[in-house]
């Protein structure tokens, strides 16, 4: 439990972080006003200004936000440095800076994992890599280095026969011969069905072989990771879209439980899985979603159109169905999380 806090608790830190520097770097830059930078929502636990921005760490690590003077026309008491009296073009620069963030931050963290980690491509040899606590194969004693030998007298000279075995044997105890250094030994255990991956698992993961890249080819393997793992997140999204289907979002708590497992193996599988979500994010602000950051680009684009900002009442009621929207989505994705903590999925 104190594994699954921190680990989301830095997760979800390092991405609002990241997204709302760059809303207040480009405010600033662009000659905005902005009265508070703030991590978190709710109650303040620490403040303190320097210069006309106060800067707050708050008790709900679950967002953040600039106070930008001159949001509101109505309320605009910075004269010409307020949001509303800047260019559409300055306007639409903080609007964007918090996605493009997000997609900066995966390069970063990608960058600094191949460079200081490595690049890891599976051992093709059936040696366990990882070992994930409370699951079947650490529950049999096994551990990380281990050598399958055979598995229900079956021998075993390749990772891919060890999954072969395990995902048909959902359920129904196996019998291994393990090697550990010099010794041999045998052990038992039972694959469980794991309804993501839609196959037996027992919580094992294959060896790798891990070499050095050097700064720029480092660099250069960021960008196509970045770049592979936005396309199939942008393919997936329309498929959901398409579907019209819900089913595999996650709310706060379901990526918060995720968060957890993923520490467990490790703080590069945890970077790794921050990247993924600062992606995810990324794309989902920019969805033209009124209350979004996509919405508020999107009303920026038919102000540059028309010449005038939307009336009051228009933005009025654009604001209120897109709280709606998110209302709606947080309380599906709350709801599949719930039920996936119930029936362990």
């Amino acid at each position: 439990m104190v594994l699954t806090i921190a680990a989301a608790i830095f997760v979800f830190g390092l991405l609002v972080l990241v997204h709302e520097l760059g809303h207040f770097i480009t405010a600033k830059l662009t000659g905005m006003r902005v009265d508070e930078f703030a991590i978190g929502f709710g109650p303040k636990l620490i403040s303190h200004r320097w210069g006309e921005t106060e800067y707050s760490l708050r008790v709900i690590p679950l967002g953040g936000f600039n106070d930008i003077a001159g949001m509101n026309p109505a309320d605009n008491d910075a004269g010409e440095r307020g949001y509303c009296a800047k260019p559409v073009l300055s306007r639409m620069i903080v609007i964007l800076a918090g996605s493009t963030m997000n997609f900066i931050l995966p390069v970063i963290l990608f960058f600094g994992i191949f460079f200081f980690a490595g690049v890891s491509t599976p051992n093709p040899d059936p040696v366990f890599g990882t070992v994930m606590e409370g699951k079947p194969a650490a529950e049999a004693g096994l551990q990380a280095g281990d050598r399958v030998l055979s598995l229900n007298g079956q021998s075993i000279s390749k990772w891919t026969e060890f999954v072969d075995v395990i995902k048909d044997n959902t359920g129904t105890p196996v019998e291994l011969v393990v090697q550990r250094g010099e010794q041999q030994f045998s052990a038992t255990m039972t694959p469980v069905y794991d309804d993501k991956a839609k196959k037996a698992m027992v919580g094992v993961m294959s060896s790798v072989d891990t070499r050095m890249p050097g700064l720029l080819e480092s660099l250069q393997l960021a960008v196509q990771k970045t770049g592979a793992i936005l396309v199939m997140m942008l393919d997936a999204l329309y498929k959901i879209l398409l579907e019209l289907s819900g089913s595999e979002l996650a709310g706060p708590i379901g990526v918060a439980q995720m968060a957890g497992e993923v520490a467990q193996m490790g703080f590069v599988p945890l970077l790794n899985f921050a990247a993924f979500l600062s992606l995810n994010l990324g794309i989902v602000n920019l969805l033209p979603v009124p209350a979004l950051d996509g919405g508020h680009f999107a009303g920026l684009c038919v102000e540059a159109v028309r010449g005038k900002p939307m009336g009051p009442k228009a933005l009025e009621y654009t604001q209120k169905i897109g709280i709606v929207l998110l209302i709606l989505l947080m309380i599906l994705a709350t709801k599949n999380d719930i039920v996936r903590i119930f029936t362990g999925g």
